[in-house]
């Protein structure tokens, strides 16, 4: 394949360079310093109560941004929405740098912790504006690819320097990195994404815009409304045991594992994800995306349920494989979003279908922490019945149809 196929087969335009080039960028920074912000916060006197609240400040806003997100995309144009919000994220960043102090850090983090969760509707809308309809998935697939990049490298780097400097000094040299890698963002961004349309210009769209987000859910189609059900059912089943799963693998069963060796088991499940990406996305362009969809789902569901049955580090890297593979069509799954979205509120649908999604699937965290209370078997058996609920519901009542 020669280099021009190559960059066609990829998707690779000029806007989509440029958008993945921002996503390496801003990611790598926001990374290098969020990974260590409670330690930071410790530094400074916040306390563990502090570093809770951050947590729970983080999860209600990275839904609660969506939706705004997307409506700022289509009433301004996804160009200017990610430079609204790189500018936002680079004031939070000044904002800990300059004042070392822990209400400060909470305050700089709301405009920069979100920056994935708001600006992913303006990212997916201008991929479904570039690409053609047999190409988004693909658009969707390197950017979910390219993200995992920062995630690896930022952490590590992040760590490196603050065993240089220590906690304090470390993690604000690490917010003056970000500072700096997200103003070439900047740049890169502006120069290569291409121009907005004109955007607002019909009467009737600027209506539908200014219209009460609720009443967006009477505007889905039913596909994206069946899809979004299924979602969240599917997320109950990931979100219940999530932060058990560390748990359970290095405490509760026979043969506990190291804290190295539930990294490799991360990692694992890392580098399963990264190869599946690229030749599930060519194959769900070319044959619909409900089945693929549709496999993500039963992965979802049956990795709590072989939990149970792991008691050592081997049977628990199978199951990590297993794992991996839930991501075999989440790419798909966002590419199917855009295709049920309203072409003229697509960012605005998308970040709403978020924003509804997030607020519903933030309560599995506190029930996952009851049923685990109870007994651990419970928190998995009841994750997998979510599970089955959602994988059926997509079977019998989603589609995979290219346009509502």
């Amino acid at each position: 394949m020669n280099a021009h196929r190559a960059i066609e087969f990829l998707g690779l335009r000029r806007s989509i360079v440029g958008l993945l080039g921002m996503a390496v960028l801003v990611g790598l920074g926001e990374k290098m310093a969020e990974r260590f912000l409670p330690i930071y916060l410790l530094a400074l006197g916040g306390g563990p109560v502090v570093v809770g609240v951050l947590q729970g400040l983080t999860n209600l806003v990275s839904a609660l941004y969506s939706y705004p997100g997307g409506y700022l995309a289509d009433r301004i144009g996804p160009k200017r929405s990610l430079l609204v919000f790189n500018l936002a994220a680079m004031a939070g960043y000044l904002i800990v740098i300059v004042i070392p102090a822990w209400p400060a850090v909470i305050v700089g983090s709301l405009l920069f912790l979100s920056w994935s969760a708001v600006s992913l509707p303006a990212t997916m809308n201008l991929i479904a504006r570039v690409l053609p309809a047999n190409k988004r998935t693909m658009g969707v697939t390197m950017h979910s690819l390219v993200r995992r990049v920062p995630m690896a490298l930022g952490p590590l780097l992040g760590g490196v320097i603050i065993a240089v400097w220590g906690a304090e000094v470390g993690v604000r040299a690490s917010f003056g990195i970000a500072l700096l890698l997200a103003g070439v963002a900047l740049v890169f961004q502006q120069r290569l994404i291409e121009p907005d349309a004109a955007i607002g210009a019909d009467a009737e769209v600027r209506r539908r815009l200014r219209r009460h987000p609720f009443q967006l859910f009477i505007d889905m189609s039913p596909g994206l409304r069946h899809l979004l059900i299924s979602d969240i059912l599917i997320r109950f089943c990931e979100q219940i045991p999530y932060a058990f799963v560390v748990i359970w693998c290095m405490n509760r069963i026979a043969s506990p594992v190291s804290a190295f060796e539930f990294g490799v088991l991360t990692a694992i499940e890392a580098t399963t994800a990264a190869l599946v990406y690229i030749p599930v996305a060519r194959q769900a362009d070319r044959l619909g995306k409900k089945p693929f969809v549709l496999l993500t789902f039963v992965f979802f569901t049956l990795f709590p349920l072989a939990l149970i049955f792991c008691r050592s580090f081997w049977p628990l890297a199978a199951a990590f494989v297993l794992r991996g593979l839930k991501e075999f069509g989440d790419p798909t799954r966002k590419a199917l979003i855009l295709d049920l979205c309203p072409d003229d509120r697509r960012a605005t649908m998308f970040g709403f279908y978020y924003l509804v999604r997030d607020l519903i699937v933030s309560v599995a965290a506190f029930g996952g922490a009851f049923l685990w209370a109870y007994a651990p078997s419970a928190n998995f058996i009841t994750a997998f019945a979510f599970g089955v609920m959602g994988t059926i519901w997509f079977a019998l009542r989603g589609t995979g149809v290219e346009r509502a």
